[in-house]
């Protein structure tokens, strides 16, 4: 039961007073036996976090992946540095000249905004070279490990459908609950609408529609993929003509391996303008998928970025006064 609870856990979560009581119907099996079994998960870190996904643009926030050229010598220390940015959500050293792979967020109201805070972060790193790669088209964003071995190669990826919203005091309020880590028990969002003084359906309510116009993409388990056997992944870039941009990236985001694809921009010193992740249980997996990948569409120029060390890795707490914080200690006002 352990690899079909691992992977139903990664889709979408039953919003319901008693979850873990609908998974374990799915399943077939009792609560009690996937709560003892889930208590082991996360004891064991395969399990890293259960709560929203939101779309941090939907939420007023501006972001972008970002690579860094640092020196080899000072690479722990630089990563030490941008670690403290608390929209830094993810932080890698892969095996490339640009040797530091992040995703920062910066907040609606930052005063430095992202180009300033990169710029400020390349500094205070010593970084001899830095690229922004904001998203320009998404074309997949779904970590959905295959744990069970049952996944079919390719999938259909459907079109992301937004609607305007205009958020209240109580949106906001469930947002900053929605997005903590639920306890494993029988009842896991009861603290939270004791907190916000909500029943269960207002609650519910809140985030099926949050889910329905897009600004929560899905509330879902997300995994330590080295622990959950997913030991090697590989940030696939290709130079792909403008003009065929849209196909390749479909083509591309169908692969299951593949969790997230997004068309970003090109630079002189920087000729990919197309990233596909993948996942695997080995590097020759990963391998093997990204030379279909290439085989399939035709594109010779393209790298394969590993990953060899990961220096940070979680969520983004949204509308919490760590951002401002960080802007007085380390804006350049701080650090002339």
């Amino acid at each position: 039961m352990r690899d079909e609870l691992l992977y139903r856990l990664q889709d979408d979560f039953p919003l319901t007073a008693r979850p873990f009581r609908k998974i374990a119907e799915e399943l077939g099996a009792e609560e009690s036996e996937v709560l003892k079994l889930l208590e082991k998960l996360k004891e064991e870190k395969i399990i890293r976090q259960t709560s929203a996904i939101f779309d941090t643009r939907r939420l007023g926030y501006s972001s972008s992946l970002v690579a860094f050229k640092v020196s080899p010598d000072t690479i722990e220390k630089a990563a030490e540095i941008i670690n403290t940015h608390p929209g830094v959500s993810h932080n890698y050293e892969r095996d490339h000249d640009f040797n530091l792979w992040f995703t920062i967020a910066t907040a609606p109201d930052s005063k430095l905004g992202l180009q300033k805070t990169i710029e400020r972060l390349a500094t205070l790193t010593g970084a001899q070279e830095s690229i922004a790669l904001p998203t320009i088209k998404m074309f997949k964003i779904s970590v959905k490990l295959d744990t069970t071995g049952k996944r079919a190669k390719k999938e259909s990826i459907g079109q992301r459908r937004e609607q305007s919203m205009k958020l209240n005091a109580r949106h906001y309020a469930a947002i900053r609950e929605l997005q903590k880590d639920i306890p494993i028990t029988s009842e896991p969002f009861a603290d939270a609408i004791e907190r916000l003084n909500m029943d269960y359906e207002e609650y519910f309510s809140i985030a099926n529609e949050l889910k329905k116009v897009g600004i929560m993409r899905r509330f879902a388990t997300i995994l330590n993929h080295r622990k959950a056997g997913f030991t090697a992944n590989a940030m696939s870039v290709w130079s792909v003509p403008e003009e065929r941009a849209e196909e390749i990236g479909r083509e591309m985001a169908s692969f299951s391996a593949v969790s997230h694809c997004y068309l970003r921009p090109k630079y002189p010193n920087w000729p990919y303008n197309l990233f596909a992740m993948v996942h695997a249980k080995s590097q020759d997996a990963c391998d093997e998928t990204i030379e279909e990948m290439a085989k399939e569409t035709g594109l010779r120029d393209y790298a394969k970025l590993y990953s060899t060390r990961e220096f940070k890795k979680r969520r983004i707490v949204y509308f919490d006064p760590s951002f401002a914080e960080w802007e007085e200690s380390y804006g350049d006002w701080a650090h002339p």
